[in-house]
């Protein structure tokens, strides 16, 4: 059945208004919570969606639950139960189809299985929510809820939609179509880009921009000290000397050459603390783009490093590319992910040698979110260059958190999250196609050969962060959008 997730108590707006340079968004975020938070009194929402860990939005949910809480909302997450394999395994071809991959034959075998899993949730569900509850329900996976809940409860339904395709070819055509009949449930539909609004929502949209929450362990500050004890205590280097801290319960591994895992410090020291390094962080997922990245790095060193002079060529011939991404036994809705390590490991084993000492492939543990996140943010804080290299992005949350900790990025035009983000020659660069190899290995020769530019483009690229895509901004737009659907009884009828 559907489980709720217990969150802590906080008080993260005090800790944030404390900031100097978040401090006037924290008031302002107040100011409109005290004129719309109380029109939503009496009334839950209940934020619903398909995992507890692993991916954007379950990292981005527990922020928003607590700050809305202490704005005034009361607010619950709630996450699918689903223990049929063939659930998730549908969902992610659903996944890829909208984004514009793969077979686009469905049919009642598939929609059996996906209302099924989704009738048995709605039944545990049933019995928390109120008339007039809010239920918003995040992505295609719990899509379902709102027609069976609704009608017999009043709900004022809301469908978060992270995903997306800026064209449409066969595949979105059947994903989209797949998804027309469960819809019509929803009050309001909330894309992270207009390109993303299929035509039966279009009159019953918003665009809200996802968001970072800057005190969170994946993006709060780090000082010297704590992230060479993050780094230490999840075996991501070696000790430079003793460490204040224990080790992690769970620490980082490392794909060895003989294609087994490891601590990440055994053997040579990846060299995050003085090599440059260019780092991709994400789920294993094809649509990532994780190959060719992979092989523009070898491009790199195996032509380019001959060619380049002084300084450059040293910096070109120390520099390391980390590959890291979850557990994927962790992730409960992306049954991909082994096949996908899986095949990454194998074009690792087929490099040359000493283009694999280069290269470190690195799977993190996800028992605990907290030091997960911490890894993550220090790999990336350690990071010379963070990439994001997917086919397809819904927006790319691992490129802002890059950017608010004024690291520059690099990603493609191809992909509409990272280019609402990125503008191209002032956060970072932005390639014309993911799947170009030369092209991928020539833009980070460049960026890695500039290293006052590199340092213009994280200040530029945290300064976009902090003005547009901090939680703020986000709660602020969701506080209107649940006003408004009390106040429109149309829409909250539908």
């Amino acid at each position: 059945m559907a489980r709720r997730i217990e969150l802590p108590e906080s008080h993260d707006l005090d800790v944030l208004e404390g900031y100097a340079r978040l401090g006037a968004a924290v008031r302002e975020l107040r100011a409109e919570a005290r004129e719309l938070a109380p029109l939503l009194q009496g009334r839950t929402l209940w934020m619903v969606n398909s995992t507890a860990q692993g991916g954007g939005v379950a990292e981005m949910l527990p922020g928003m639950v607590s700050l809305l809480r202490e704005l005034g909302v009361k607010t619950e997450w709630v996450v699918l139960d689903a223990e049929e394999p063939a659930f998730f395994a549908f969902t992610k071809r659903l996944h890829n189809l909208i984004h514009g991959e793969g077979d686009p034959r469905l049919g009642a075998a598939e929609r059996e299985v996906f209302e099924a899993v989704n009738r048995r949730n709605a039944e545990t569900l049933r019995g928390w929510l109120r008339p007039g509850d809010f239920l918003a329900v995040h992505d295609p996976q719990p899509m379902p809820l709102a027609a069976m809940l609704a009608p017999e409860l009043a709900l004022h339904t809301l469908w978060r939609c992270h995903i997306g395709l800026d064209e449409q070819n066969d595949a979105t055509r059947a994903g989209w179509s797949f998804l027309q009949p469960y819809a019509e449930a929803y009050a309001y539909g909330v894309f992270s880009a207009p390109e993303y609004i299929p035509g039966y929502f279009s009159a019953r949209s918003r665009v809200i921009y996802p968001a970072l929450d800057p005190l969170t362990e994946k993006n709060r500050e780090l000082s010297v000290h704590r992230t060479v004890g993050v780094l230490t205590n999840a075996a991501l280097c070696s000790a430079p000397g003793p460490v204040l801290t224990p080790p992690f319960a769970r620490v980082a591994e490392r794909l060895q050459p003989d294609g087994s895992f490891a601590p990440a410090n055994r053997g040579e020291d990846i060299g995050l603390l003085h090599r440059p390094i260019v780092t991709q962080v994400s789920r294993w997922d094809r649509l990532k783009g994780w190959a060719p990245l992979l092989e523009a790095f070898a491009l790199l060193k195996t032509r380019r490093v001959p060619r380049a002079e002084g300084l450059h060529a040293r910096r070109l011939a120390l520099s390391r590319l980390v590959l890291a991404g979850p557990d994927p036994a962790s992730v409960e809705d992306d049954p991909e992910g082994r096949e996908v390590l899986a095949e990454l490991c194998a074009r690792y084993q087929a490099l040359e040698p000493h283009v694999q000492r280069d290269v470190a492939l690195l799977a993190l543990p996800m028992h605990s979110r907290a030091e997960n996140a911490l890894m993550v943010n220090a790999l990336q804080r350690t990071s010379s260059i963070v990439v994001q290299n997917s086919l397809r992005e819904g927006f790319g949350l691992t490129l802002t958190e890059a950017m608010w900790k004024a690291i520059p990025v690099l990603s493609n035009r191809r992909a509409v999250g990272p280019r609402q983000q990125i503008r191209n020659g002032l956060d970072g660069c932005l390639v014309n196609d993911p799947q170009d190899v030369e092209g991928l290995a020539r833009t980070l020769d460049e960026m890695l050969a500039a290293p006052e530019r590199r340092e213009a483009w994280g200040r530029s690229a945290q300064r976009r962060v902090l003005e547009h895509f901090l939680v703020f901004t986000q709660l602020s737009q969701w506080l209107r959008l649940l006003a408004d659907s009390l106040r429109d009884p149309a829409a909250a009828s539908a």
